[in-house]
């Protein structure tokens, strides 16, 4: 070979591997698959590749990074109901650092504040959070404080949590609210049960905060919508309230997950049943959306889905078929397209 075509071939060696990116997968353990996958995810191309385990552990059904992206917290849905800290090793393997309780069953979500000095814990059956201090080391401590939204009357089953500057803001589906905490002293107390009413059973599962704060959106997993609320200078407002559903689609659906686009222009969110995307123009001025687009994720059960770092690819997990679907995101219409499934056993979440 000449030293021209050397040349070009050392050049699109290393920018197709300067497009490569790590994206790391939470699975359940209970049939093929062994713990958390790591993959490479090609952002000119949105091709993954290179599947490989990161480390094996029992069902680490939900998954987040550290802000440095030196660690990641997975919670552990096993038998002892734990949540787990990792750290980041060369070809993205992962290395245990140490696991404590969840003091709660099912463990469904594990959320780092933006300091990454403090993780939350949603556990499902005991229907409480646990709040955990971090140290440097990425290791996690006993949990400091655990909150029981349990009753007498009704059974809680808290699924979701997300620090926000000094708030911390948990959906309850048991409870069909979402809580309100804040943070003075280094301890957190309850500020509302409910930071809005609600009516039937939605059943509040997962949420997105606006940049700013100022808007939440809550996808309801019993009532197939989604309840936009507004902060205003007395608590909060609802403002929309909207089907995720096709207007033809008269089956059995369980909505899952949520997430604004980075430029908060667009809004999706799961469906399994329909076993779709439900995409949505959202008002910038006032906050409200608008559904343009349902679309099959080709796959069964999208229990999970990521928008990609780039903010051009949208990424759903299908539990129940064991695929990752990519799809193309339209930049001005928010729209997508199908691009390609990769096979991987029960994928619950996806994170770059």
């Amino acid at each position: 070979m000449n030293v021209k075509l050397f040349l070009v071939a050392v050049s699109i060696f290393l920018n197709s591997n300067a497009q490569n990116i790590p994206l790391y997968v939470g699975t359940y353990t209970n049939e093929d698959s062994k713990g958390i996958y790591h993959l490479q995810f090609n952002t000119k191309t949105g091709e993954l590749s290179n599947k490989t385990l990161a480390v094996a552990t029992q069902n680490p059904s939900f998954i987040s990074f550290s802000p440095n992206k030196k660690f990641i917290y997975a919670a552990g849905e096993s038998s002892i109901s734990a949540v787990s800290a990792f750290k980041v090793e060369s070809e993205g393997k992962l290395k245990l650092i140490n696991t404590v309780s969840s003091n709660g069953k099912g463990p469904c979500h594990v959320s780092i504040n933006s300091l990454g000095d403090k993780a939350v814990v949603s556990n499902y059956r005991g229907g409480n959070i646990s709040i955990y201090s971090i140290n440097k080391d990425g290791s996690l401590n006993e949990a400091s404080q655990t909150f029981n939204h349990n009753t007498d009357e009704r059974a809680s089953h808290a699924h979701s949590a997300q620090f926000y500057k000094d708030l911390l803001y948990v959906a309850d589906l048991g409870m069909n609210a979402v809580y309100q905490y804040k943070l003075t002293d280094n301890a957190y107390s309850l500020v509302s049960p409910a930071i809005v009413k609600t009516t039937g059973n939605p059943g509040p599962r997962h949420f997105s905060l606006s940049h700013d704060g100022t808007f939440i959106y809550i996808i309801n997993e019993y009532g197939s919508s989604i309840t936009s609320v507004k902060k205003t200078a007395n608590g909060f407002e609802e403002i929309d309230y909207d089907s995720t559903l096709d207007d033809h689609y008269k089956g059995k659906n369980s909505c899952a997950d949520i997430h604004l686009s980075k430029d908060e222009r667009f809004l999706y969110g799961s469906n399994r049943g329909e076993n779709s995307i439900a995409v949505f123009k959202r008002n910038p001025l006032d906050g409200t959306i608008q559904k343009i687009q349902n679309i099959s994720v080709h796959g069964d059960w999208p229990r999970n889905f990521t928008l990609d770092p780039t903010g051009k690819f949208l990424l759903v997990a299908n539990k129940k078929s064991n695929n990752i679907s990519v799809f193309k995101i339209d930049k001005k219409s928010g729209k997508l397209t199908f691009l390609h499934a990769t096979d991987l056993p029960t994928p619950v979440c996806l994170l770059f």
